[in-house]
C-alpha cells in the first residue's frame, strides 16, 4: 500500500514543481549530515580501491559494515527531524485524514529503514 502524500501546509514542508521540500531542517543537524555523507563517500571510494587492489574479502566486509552504519546513523537524524517537525505538525495539527495518511508514512518510512 503505497502511503498518501501530505499537503505542504499539514507536514511543514514546501511543494514547488511537485517536488517536496524540508522547511524546518535544523541547520547544524543539516550540516552534520552533509559532512557525514561527504566521509561515507570518501569510504566507498575506499571501497572500491579495495576491490580494485583485491584486498582481502573480510577488511572489504567490515568496511562495507562500517559504510553502513554510517548511512543509518544519517537515517537517523533525519528520521528524527522529520518526526519532530512534518510529522508533528501533520499529525498535530492537520485533518484526521492528513493524520492518517502520516502514520501511514511513519509507518513505510521505520520498516524501511529497520530493514
Amino acid at each position: 500500500m503505497t502511503p498518501k502524500k501530505l499537503d505542504a501546509a499539514a507536514c511543514g514542508c514546501e511543494v514547488r514543481n511537485d517536488e517536496r521540500k524540508a522547511t524546518a531542517v535544523d541547520p547544524e543537524i543539516r550540516t552534520s549530515n552533509l559532512k557525514r555523507l561527504r566521509r561515507i563517500e570518501g569510504q566507498v571510494r575506499g571501497l572500491q580501491k579495495m576491490v580494485e587492489e583485491d584486498r582481502y574479502c573480510a577488511d572489504i566486509l567490515v568496511q562495507i559494515s562500517s559504510v553502513q552504519e554510517a548511512l543509518h546513523a544519517v537515517g537517523r537524524a533525519l528520521m528524527r527531524n522529520h518526526l519532530r517537525h512534518c510529522a508533528a505538525q501533520a499529525i498535530s495539527k492537520g485533518s484526521p485524514a492528513e493524520a492518517e495518511a502520516m502514520y501511514d508514512e511513519l509507518l513505510n518510512l521505520i520498516y524501511r529503514h529497520s530493514r
